[in-house]
């Protein structure tokens, strides 16, 4: 595995397999690696002869009290499983080289719509963040394909839409989501999370599922499902900050005649924001 730190560099190994005629799957993280991470690495092998993962923790996607300064980095380990897995070129640039002038000055990209709801909604500017850096990404690397997980299935919808509607031809390919054995979707946030706020996380997948479970057995009162769910969430010991069923394909408010479903969650726990989805 090769690691590189500026665009250039990049840029050139990307070449020489272009001219060789293979092609390239790129997978983006910030780091702090986790075995859901690796998943994505090794489908992505899958996809192309050439692999490309970034580590970037991108400062436009935190809000003013996020956690941007207290993120971890942790490059050295990263880097090593990310060679365990037969990553091709790692990418690992500093913050100049992505963001040339202050940020305030830096070209944006926003993905109107499915940017302002759900997670969007208490997080305002974290979408446009994930937006430009994306699109810089692929700029720079120039993939024929891309993979995200779906535990963030707004942030994919997003993406998707931005390749749509930016003509970029990369296949984007979401993978489902991995998690531990008592369902806890794998997250680095959930690193910030003490033993008794672990043993506690696995209820909010817990409480996807059981709503899951009512759609499937007819019900269709989404509200009603969203407040049980929620007061579920608090009993538990979660912060709740969304609940929602809504429609897969684009992430609107479902009729009764709508049967291709995601319910979708935030909720904090501790100092973690926990995110999941499930599809029904």
């Amino acid at each position: 595995m090769r690691t590189v730190h500026t665009i250039a560099e990049l840029r050139a190994q990307v070449a020489a397999w272009r001219q060789a005629g293979e092609r390239v799957a790129f997978v983006p993280t910030m780091g702090n690696l986790h075995r859901g991470h690796i998943h994505l690495v090794e489908r992505a092998r899958e996809q192309a002869p050439r692999t490309v993962a970034s580590i970037f923790v991108n400062p436009t996607q935190f809000g003013p009290n996020e956690d941007f300064a207290g993120y971890p980095r942790t490059l050295a380990e990263d880097a090593r499983q990310l060679k365990a897995a037969g990553l091709d070129v790692l990418f690992a640039p500093p913050v100049a080289e992505i963001y040339p002038r202050p940020l305030e000055d830096m070209t944006a990209v926003t993905v109107p719509e499915l940017s302002g709801i759900l997670c969007g909604a208490s997080r305002p500017t974290h979408f446009r963040g994930v937006a430009t850096v994306v699109g810089k990404l692929f700029n720079m690397v120039q993939p024929d394909a891309a993979l995200f997980g779906e535990k963030d299935w707004q942030q994919l919808m997003i993406i998707r839409r931005l390749v749509e509607d930016l003509n970029f031809p990369i296949e984007i390919i979401g993978v489902p989501t991995v998690r531990e054995t008592d369902g806890l979707a794998m997250s680095s946030r959930n690193g910030y999370l003490t033993s008794q706020e672990r043993a506690i996380a696995p209820a909010l997948y817990a409480t996807l599922s059981a709503s899951a479970q009512r759609l499937r057995a007819g019900e269709r009162d989404y509200q009603r499902l969203a407040d049980d769910a929620k007061a579920a969430l608090a009993a538990a010991g979660f912060r709740p900050d969304y609940f929602e069923i809504r429609r897969a394909g684009d992430l609107k408010p479902p009729s009764g005649e709508d049967t291709h479903l995601r319910i979708l969650a935030a909720a904090w726990l501790g100092k973690a924001r926990l995110i999941d989805n499930l599809a029904v």
